[in-house]
């Protein structure tokens, strides 16, 4: 269990050292783990987790959510649900509204992130009606909300949390891993063109490195399933040593950050004050 920060590396240490922390997510119900990452089978996975650790009370739907790269290296933007439903109703964006503002204040060190509605445009009466009665729940939030977002809105950093249905947000990522992996393969191609640019590559090698660390899909693995009595942090199965670090490394975060604990906490705030 972790106490402080010094716990870090004893979190990273245990789990190397004994595989079943991260293959039986029932450690974190019996309070045997603080966390639980698994690099198995995406719906498996989260299925297990939601069936064995259970939802926190009031939450209708867990959600997966994820942090994309925005033009200002300095700014990351969490994007939920990337998957895990495929048809939200309004009440049910409204919490992974909540929980997705609690992880940035908490994970990102940000006081009062900014909540953005992912729509087919920024204009007030664009939307379907499950967008427009999800924007007038948000309105009438606590939340910062700042109001609708595009799809290249995400990677402006114009917001600090997207609120998404699993339909649209897992298509933006998937997309988005897409166009990353796509410029990384025309990038190589031409530098491998002929002498000349394999010259010229030798001395952009340090930009392109630093391109590479800012959009290389490995630098912002480890998706998280909010909404549990635990803290659950989803793998790519194909992921190397530093991209599995940075799920492990979430997972660290969320759990030292008593992340289940603040989401019930304003959840519960939130339904006092709609009563």
């Amino acid at each position: 269990n972790l106490k402080d920060e010094n716990d870090e590396g004893k979190l990273i240490d245990a789990m190397v050292e004994n595989p079943k922390l991260i293959e039986r997510p029932i450690v974190v119900k019996d309070g045997k783990a603080d966390a639980y990452v698994s690099a198995g089978h995406s719906g498996a996975s989260m299925s297990l987790a939601t069936l064995r650790i259970g939802r926190i009370k009031g939450i209708l739907r867990p959600a997966i959510a994820t942090l994309m790269p925005t033009i200002d290296e300095n700014r990351e933007v969490l994007v939920l649900d990337v998957g895990a439903n495929v048809d939200s109703k309004p009440e049910t964006l409204l919490q992974f509204a909540i929980m997705g503002s609690i992880v940035i204040q908490n994970t990102e060190n940000i006081s009062n992130p900014t909540i953005g509605l992912l729509n087919v445009g920024v204009e007030e009466m664009k939307g379907h009606d499950k967008i427009q009665d999800t924007a007038e729940l948000l309105k009438d939030s606590s939340l910062n909300y700042s109001g609708f977002v595009e799809g290249d809105d995400i990677f402006k950093g114009v917001v600090d949390v997207v609120v998404c249905d699993g339909f649209e947000g897992n298509i933006a990522l998937k997309a988005s891993e897409g166009v990353a992996n796509m410029f990384s393969y025309l990038i190589k191609e031409l530098f491998n063109k002929n002498l000349l640019t394999k010259l010229v590559a030798i001395f952009a090698k340090p930009v392109m490195n630093n391109f590479k660390s800012k959009v290389d899909p490995g630098q912002y693995n480890g998706a998280s399933l909010l909404g549990l009595k635990g803290v659950v942090v989803k793998s790519h199965g194909n992921a190397d040593v530093d991209s599995y670090f940075q799920a492990i490394k979430e997972a660290y975060l969320e759990a030292h950050a008593k992340i289940t604990d603040k989401i019930s906490l304003q959840l519960t705030r939130e339904l006092e004050e709609h009563k």
